[in-house]
C-alpha cells in the first residue's frame, strides 16, 4: 500500500484516488447548475440545481459559504472535501476548488500510515509460547436456556399488576362460574333457533 502511494505521488497526484473521483464527478454536475454571488467579500453563494436529482422533486437551492467552510447540502462539512455546489461556486469566481480539499486526503498524509515497515515474523516451530497459569471455565449461569419462551428479567412495577378478577367468565353469556361450552344461555338459545326453524 506504501509502494501505491509513492508510484501516485511519482506520477503527480496529489490526492489519494476516491477523493480525485469525486471531485470528477462534482465538476460534471456542476455543469448543470446556476450560481448568484451573495457576497464576494464574504464569499457567500445561492447555488440552484437546474435537473432534479429525483424525477417529480423539484430542483433545490443551496447556500454555500466557502469562508466558513459550509454547504447547504451538508456534503462540504461532513465529508471535508468540496461538493459540486462548491465547486460551482469556486468556478464563478475563479477560486482554485483543491484548497477547499482537506489534507487528511492527501497521498502525503496516507503515505503516513504505511511508512512503517513490519518486522519478518519468524518461523510458528521457533515461537515461544508460556504455559497456561490458568484454565478457562465457562459460567453455566451465563448459557441461554435453549427451550421455551426466554424468561424476561424485568423488574416489575405497579403497572404490571393485574387487577383482581372474580374467575374466568364465560365467553357466550360473560357471567362467572362456566365456560362457553357449559353454559345455559347457549342451550336456551340454540333451542329458540331450532324452534323458530320449524316455524
Amino acid at each position: 500500500m506504501g509502494q501505491q502511494q509513492v508510484n501516485q505521488i511519482e506520477v503527480g497526484y496529489v490526492f489519494v484516488e476516491d477523493v480525485r473521483d469525486a471531485m470528477v464527478a462534482n465538476r460534471r454536475m456542476a455543469r448543470s447548475m446556476n450560481v448568484e454571488i451573495y457576497s464576494r467579500r464574504h464569499k457567500t453563494f445561492r447555488v440552484t440545481e437546474t435537473i432534479g436529482r429525483r424525477p417529480g422533486i423539484p430542483p433545490r437551492t443551496y447556500g454555500v459559504d466557502l469562508r466558513n467552510r459550509r454547504c447547504d447540502c451538508r456534503r462540504f462539512q461532513t465529508l471535508h472535501y468540496p461538493c459540486a455546489h462548491v465547486v460551482t461556486a469556486c468556478a464563478k469566481v475563479n477560486l482554485n476548488v483543491e484548497q477547499f480539499v482537506d489534507d487528511v486526503y492527501t497521498l502525503e498524509r496516507t503515505l503516513r500510515v504505511w511508512e512503517n515497515e513490519f518486522p519478518v515474523l519468524p518461523d510458528l516451530s521457533t515461537w515461544e509460547v508460556p504455559s497456561t497459569t490458568f484454565e478457562l471455565v465457562p459460567n453455566r449461569g451465563l448459557r441461554r436456556n435453549p427451550r421455551g419462551r426466554p424468561q424476561s428479567s424485568r423488574i416489575h412495577n405497579e403497572m404490571d399488576i393485574r387487577e383482581k378478577s372474580d374467575g374466568k367468565r364465560c365467553g357466550f353469556c360473560r357471567l362467572a362460574g362456566h365456560n362457553r361450552s357449559k353454559c345455559p344461555q347457549q342451550n336456551y338459545h340454540i333451542g329458540q333457533s331450532s324452534r323458530s326453524g320449524r316455524n
